[in-house]
């Protein structure tokens, strides 16, 4: 077995099946998901004598999975399997031909490796299974009821490779999204506006960015030729014509060093050399210089590295944009944010309580959390969605600003985020969006939420699932 997958019941999938794990499997999801299989697939072969249906195994095991998936497997028998999650969280694609049945959780992968056009590759319908049989037969089944779609955000931001042209635009989208905002907070300056972006994820949406700074830009300079009648030469009417939105690369990055799959104990090193900047490209003290990211996790790349490489540029003021929402709540379901003392947003929410005199707020929530996990409720509601309630997305935006400027630091420094609204806008298909809004799509969810919190508030520095 094989696969994209994260599930957040490991521990009661062992004891479904009445098995003791060993130490290293009962951290192992890919374990528990190949004994739960194993024990159906025993039980079909002693029922069947030998006549065991794939099928019928995955209508038993897999409604006990719970999480985000995309996993394949073979069977003794030569049966292959591909299935996909009921809320279709994580990404599933196929395709079949005379010789061969593929299949991966990207379309791009697939595209590129059998040289194919993008309709030629279908999408796995969620909660369904490709069943490729040792005959050479194949079939589509549906294995457990498709539930919401709540596929994924996160890959189309940032996980999933952006050569797939859907993922392409979406990431355009991302960043045209957010010029409106940033016209505004430049007071629609962009002769004395640097756009630049933090490689290299973020190119794509930088991209879009521009070309929502470029409309403006063109929709001016038309109502300004219109407004002068007669009244122009050559030289105005050049002048006017070739103004340009003025982009530079500023950060350039390292590619060897990735700090975001990074061991923690390794990570706050490596960041302080991850990046290196481009010298002579900012008019000092004259120039707003607008850096565009994925997305904003930790925060601990921009404090120790970002921010301190642009102030040496001394740029009048720095502004961080993130074409993803605050991440807010650990995901579980594919993606290890699991800690939540690691968020940037939550660590700002924290602050803002503290300094409005709410801190107790946290041991309420904490002892909350307790009573809940006491009477085997965890799992129900989302406690840590009132952590941020007293806050607008503004204050909490400002407040991580103050976080990732270092204090030997005075020139400005904002952040502004993609709101979830215009996320779904950019991309409407994937409106999974729990670690961003709290809106888990399965009640492991909110019990490995709640769980992250407790471990805070209790100082364990281990994961919530």
């Amino acid at each position: 077995m094989a696969g994209n997958f994260n599930l957040v019941n490991t521990e009661e999938l062992f004891d479904l099946i009445n098995m003791s794990p060993g130490e290293f499997q009962c951290q192992s999801d890919l374990a528990a998901m190949m004994e739960v299989i194993h024990h159906f697939l025993v039980k079909a072969d002693e029922h069947d004598e030998g006549k065991m249906d794939i099928v019928s195994v995955l209508k038993k095991a897999v409604p006990l999975f719970d999480g985000g998936f995309h996993f394949g497997g073979i069977v003794g028998n030569g049966d292959g399997f591909l299935v996909r999650d009921a809320h279709g969280i994580r990404p599933s694609y196929y395709y079949i031909n005379d010789d061969v049945i593929v299949a991966a959780s990207e379309r791009a992968a697939i595209r590129t490796a059998f040289n194919l056009e993008e309709n030629e590759v279908q999408e796995l319908m969620p909660g369904t299974a490709l069943i490729a049989r040792a005959d050479g037969s194949y079939s589509i089944e549906q294995i457990v009821p498709a539930k919401e779609r709540k596929a994924c955000s996160f890959e189309r931001i940032y996980f999933s490779r952006g050569s797939d042209e859907k993922i392409y635009r979406e990431r355009i989208a991302l960043g045209y999204n957010l010029s409106p905002i940033l016209l505004k907070a430049v007071d629609y300056d962009l002769k004395n506006t640097i756009f630049s972006f933090i490689p290299n994820t973020a190119e794509t949406a930088f991209y879009g960015m521009i070309k929502g700074a470029e409309d403006y830009l063109n929709e001016i300079k038309i109502e300004r030729i219109l407004s002068w009648g007669k009244d122009y030469d050559a030289e105005k009417l050049s002048e006017m014509v070739n103004r340009k939105v003025r982009i530079e690369k500023i950060a350039i990055k390292d590619v060897k060093l990735r700090t975001f799959i990074t061991e923690d104990t390794s990570r706050n090193e490596m960041v302080q050399h991850v990046y290196d900047i481009t010298y002579g490209t900012v008019r000092k003290e004259e120039d707003t210089l607008v850096v565009i990211d994925d997305s904003i996790v930790r925060g601990t790349t921009l404090k120790e590295s970002i921010i301190r490489m642009l102030s040496r540029l001394k740029p009048k003021r720095i502004i961080i944009v993130s074409s993803a929402p605050q991440i807010r709540y650990p995901d579980c379901y594919g993606i290890d944010m699991s800690k939540m003392g690691d968020f940037i947003a939550f660590k700002a929410a924290v602050e803002l309580l503290k300094e409005t005199g709410r801190e107790a707020l946290l041991t309420e929530l904490w002892h909350k959390c307790k009573d809940l996990q006491r009477n085997n409720q965890l799992h129900t509601e989302n406690i840590v969605r009132q952590v941020y309630k007293p806050f607008s997305l503004d204050q909490i935006s400002a407040k991580i600003a103050q976080l990732i400027t270092p204090k030997d630091i005075d020139i400005p420094v904002d952040v502004i985020y993609q709101t979830i609204e215009t996320l779904h806008e950019a991309c409407p298909n994937n409106k999974g969006d729990w670690y961003f809004t709290g809106n888990y799509p399965t009640p492991g969810g909110n019990r490995v939420c709640n769980k992250a919190f407790m471990n805070f508030m209790e100082g364990k520095n281990v994961r919530g699932y």
